[in-house]
């Protein structure tokens, strides 16, 4: 029985790439450099991809007995990922700068003629890799302020999250979806494997302004802050849901698709929070408010904040903008 090519390959909207160029064509003041990096950083995901299907296969589970800046322990696929996006990135002329959460410096590419620096988290939820759970990258795209053609400098990289360019995220769950903004709304494409390419499927996305789930780590709960304790108790009275699923991406797409909020508070041991401004918050900020959400670190819209360091740790607050709201009116 001979089958129909729609079963095999389903009928599919415009890729990204079509998309970025239809977009660039209506709003003109995105820059021209934004497809093409874009589109490198989409390229940069498909090998990542690839291998998260078959991690046992191909013995990238597990750690490689190392540690970032940061302390953190580094999984075998995350250095593999920052090594893919890293080396996809050095191969257009329009970078000439990455800061990427398993570095602690800039690294900076041999073009300086290049006009833009990007913020990368290659692999978010690193801890859900051996337990087979969504994982992703977040990245956002800068234009420097030194002049090109001259070393990149701090100040190209220390801007606040309202000068990026662009922002988004790679998640690879049970489908892998790229989702991006431009400033111009925000997009979502699923990554169609006989093609090899990602085409739109999520045009136009709105963060519902209400939602009926949180995420937070709930076995920190007794050293929360006070705001926070009295936040959950409101939820649970309330009947909402508690979802957590220990990825920043897999929990802000539920959240931008659903309805939500996401929280990561400062505790005693991490006064300052967890989450890194540059390289997570920023990115997923831009996108929130894009969508009609909101970020805040509980004093401030996250956008707002003036980086101080490459790593600069900050607490996180983003989500439906009336949930959102309801948790900063708790914050004393």
């Amino acid at each position: 029985m001979q089958k129909n090519p729609s079963d095999i390959i389903p009928d599919l909207g415009p890729s990204l790439a079509q998309f970025l160029q239809e977009e660039q064509q209506q709003f003109p003041d995105i820059h021209k450099a934004l497809p093409p990096i874009l589109r490198t950083i989409a390229a940069a995901s498909k090998p990542i991809n690839e291998v998260v299907r078959k991690l046992g296969l191909v013995g990238m589970m597990g750690g490689q007995g190392t540690y970032n800046f940061s302390g953190d322990a580094q999984q075998k696929l995350d250095m593999t990922a920052h090594d893919c996006f890293v080396h996809m990135l050095a191969t257009i002329k329009e970078v000439c700068a990455v800061v990427s959460e398993e570095e602690e410096t800039i690294i900076t590419f041999p073009n300086n003629y290049g006009n833009y620096v990007i913020a990368l988290d290659p692999l978010d939820g690193s801890s859900n890799i051996d337990a087979n759970a969504a994982i992703g990258t977040i990245f956002s795209v800068y234009q420097r302020c030194s002049p090109q053609y001259t070393p990149v400098q701090q100040e190209d990289v220390l801007q606040t999250g309202e000068k990026q360019l662009a922002a988004g995220y790679i998640l690879y769950g049970t489908s892998t979806i790229f989702v991006y903004t431009a400033c111009h709304g925000v997009h979502g494409f699923t990554y169609e494997p006989a093609v090899g390419a990602f085409f739109l499927t999520h045009q136009g996305m709105q963060m519902p302004h209400d939602g009926v789930s949180y995420a937070i780590n709930d076995g920190y709960f007794d050293i929360f802050p006070g705001y926070i304790q009295r936040y959950i108790r409101r939820c649970r009275r309330d009947g909402y849901t508690a979802r957590y699923m220990g990825a920043l991406v897999a929990d802000f797409h539920r959240h931008l698709s659903q309805g939500g909020i996401y929280l990561y508070p400062p505790t005693h041991k991490n006064p300052e929070g967890r989450l890194r401004l540059m390289l997570e918050c920023n990115a997923l900020a831009c996108v929130a408010e894009q969508a009609g959400g909101v970020a805040s670190n509980g004093q401030q819209a996250i956008l707002t904040i003036q980086p101080q360091a490459i790593h600069q740790r900050v607490p996180l607050y983003i989500g439906s903008k009336n949930m959102v709201q309801a948790l900063l009116e708790k914050v004393v």
